[in-house]
């Protein structure tokens, strides 16, 4: 059955993570008959295994539903779930552009939160229809009156606007229902003009190769036309086109306003990019729809195998990429390591999310460097150099001054927890901007260079606020500091894999820490193993890991103890030209350097 464009509903479920977007997704799949109730189950669209594991949602996802409405007609309802954690923040961005509404969760319990916000500024950009929603309302400690008013002062809703509903019961789910037809705006495109579609997502398949979520904002799509993407220009026919029910579902046709996805058979994945237009190849002459700001990586990491299979490790980083757009590689090479990645994430969560997606996924066993962020060195050359590789970061002589960036942290939590929150952003050299009170809510603004939220700033919050502090991130610029670069050398040979660069002042307490992790890190070999930190070619810090030797001057036969520890000195000499360069790093001796670096505490 084919329903008009004018009954069909594009929206979004946002909210602040653990505000209840997936629970509220899986009552509406629920209330609307989507999936019958033997296969329905918790997070039906978080269908990932780190989803499920860390409880959160990391990748938009889209099921389409029919709702009876109370008016007698049917509504075609294509709902885009969103992530709800701060570094996954631009898959919201990419699944509000495929829609005219959103339903903006908060929790009653919690109150608006700076995710809420930042959401629910997200919308307002994109000029969609917010639907205010409170939920958790059936808990004993929900402030229902409370986070009302917090909409009405803080987002300027009206009160007769705002929904309460619990998605764990199902209470309240049918007026969200209705009042998504009734405020939510039905798409504007007609099936008549040339095809228009926006590719807001992708997936890749080894047999049927790049499959493109879309929104069709113009036109009709069939398998018997020629396509073309209008970024790439690469041209397919169709092997399969589908709607989401929420499993792939395939059909003949999709018309303006529909969401669903297309087959391209296409098996090189440099083709298609997530915010291209996809057209026909008669109608090249249409100007591409917006598409997408490109992400910006706050965190920078290197990524090798553990073993020898580049192969199979290339395939999966290229097949990661192409799943989250916000995951930016390049090929990199370390003489200790091997070949492996330098890539770009969002934040640390997101870092450990591909790091187990590349262990469950694909079957990989991968070693991760020490993380860092972009810095500007300007050389006294006159060079600009944009430096997220400590390996290219140029000695201390050619320098003249080091920017590194600065963000806007917007931190809400509750009153009692300000005093420690203050001294934990001052203790990452954070500025105070201001401070303002909400109801029951405080915010305070700070400006923190990244590379000291990079490192698990959001757990110390949590951990200091017991849970009720959140914050939101934004870029602000770069600004000069006094940076230096930190190389490790063990028995000798300097191992690029270890080298970060920190802030000067940072650099003597890191150093005596960093030895002493490594030296009980670092696996010990028959002779011992100096560690050594160098900075500006001056060893700061040095601790030896012990052998693990048999004492082979002991051989029965009497000898006085010069000449054993003669013959101790030369066997020594002689293990360590034999194995100078054979040192073998575990993961634990780069996650030594990540602790130590997690802050000034």
């Amino acid at each position: 059955m084919k329903i008009q464009s004018k009954n069909i509903r594009n929206f979004s479920i946002i909210a602040h993570i653990d505000h209840g977007k997936s629970t509220l997704a899986d009552r509406i799949i629920e209330k609307t008959l989507t999936v019958s109730k033997r296969d329905m189950k918790e997070q039906l669209l978080d269908s990932m295994d780190v989803e499920r594991e860390h409880g959160i949602t990391v990748k938009s996802r889209t099921v389409r539903t029919f709702h009876e409405a109370m008016d007698g007609h049917k509504y075609q309802y294509n709902l885009i779930d969103t992530p709800g954690h701060i570094d996954f923040s631009y898959e919201v961005s990419k699944s509000l552009a495929a829609c005219e509404g959103v339903l903006l969760i908060v929790d009653a319990t919690q109150g608006v939160q700076a995710q809420t916000i930042a959401n629910y500024n997200i919308a307002v950009e994109n000029e969609l229809v917010i639907i205010p929603v409170v939920n958790k309302i059936d808990c004993f400690n929900a402030n229902i009156e409370q986070t009302c008013q917090q909409l009405i002062d803080m987002m300027q809703f009206k009160e007769e606007d705002v929904l309460y509903i619990s998605a764990r019961t199902g209470q309240g789910v049918n007026k969200v229902l209705e009042r998504i037809h009734s405020v939510i705006p039905a798409p504007t495109g007609t099936a008549d003009n040339p095809l228009k579609a926006l590719v807001f997502d992708l997936q890749y398949d080894p047999f049927r190769g790049v499959i493109a979520y879309i929104r069709l904002f113009e036109g009709t799509l069939s398998k018997d036309k020629t396509l073309r993407f209008m970024a790439t220009q690469a041209e397919f026919n169709a092997t399969e086109l589908g709607v989401f029910l929420p499993h792939m579902q395939p059909t003949d046709v999709l018309h303006a306003g529909e969401v669903g996805y297309i087959v391209t058979g296409l098996k090189e994945v440099q083709k298609v990019k997530i915010g291209d237009t996809l057209t026909t190849s008669t109608d090249p002459s249409q100007q591409p729809l917006p598409g997408y700001k490109e992400s910006k990586s706050m965190v920078y990491a290197g990524l090798f195998p553990s073993d020898d299979n580049d192969k199979d490790f290339q395939n999966a980083i290229h097949r990661l990429a192409l799943n989250d757009s916000s995951f930016r590689y390049e090929e990199e090479r370390s003489e200790v390591l091997g070949k492996g990645f330098r890539c770009g994430f969002l934040g640390m969560l997101h870092l450990q999310i591909i790091r187990e997606r590349l262990e469950k996924e694909y079957g990989l066993t991968v070693l991760i460097t020490a993380p860092n962020v972009t810095y500007q060195v300007v050389t006294k050359d006159g060079q600009d150099l944009w430096i997220n590789n400590p390996v290219y970061y140029p000695t201390f002589d050619k320098i003249k001054a080091v920017k590194e960036p600065y963000a806007v942290v917007t931190i809400t939590l509750p009153e009692e927890y300000v005093g420690d929150i203050m001294k934990l952003a001052t203790s990452r050299k954070g500025i105070f901007i201001d401070l303002n009170y909400q109801v029951n809510q405080t915010i305070l603004h700070y400006e923190i260079p990244t590379s000291e939220i990079a490192y698990h700033f959001f757990n110390q919050l949590k951990s200091l606020s017991h849970g009720y502090a959140t914050m939101d991130v934004q870029f602000m610029d770069y600004r000069e500091a006094d940076l230096v670069k930190m190389d490790i050398l063990v028995n000798y040979v300097k191992i690029d894999a270890l080298a970060f660069i920190l802030h000067r002042e940072d650099a003597y307490r890191v150093a005596a820490d960093l030895v002493l992790k490594l030296k009980h890190t670092i696996p010990r070999k028959l002779y011992p193993m100096p560690v050594q930190v160098v900075v500006e070619g001056i060893v700061i810090a040095r601790e030896d890991v012990p052998p693990l030797r048999k004492n082979a001057a002991v051989s029965g036969d009497k000898k006085s103890i010069s000449k054993k520890q003669a013959l101790l000195r030369r066997q020594n000499i002689n293990k360590r030209n034999m194995e100078h360069m054979n040192i073998q790093l575990p993961q634990e001796v780069f996650n030594s350097i990540l602790d130590i670096n997690i802050g000034n505490d």
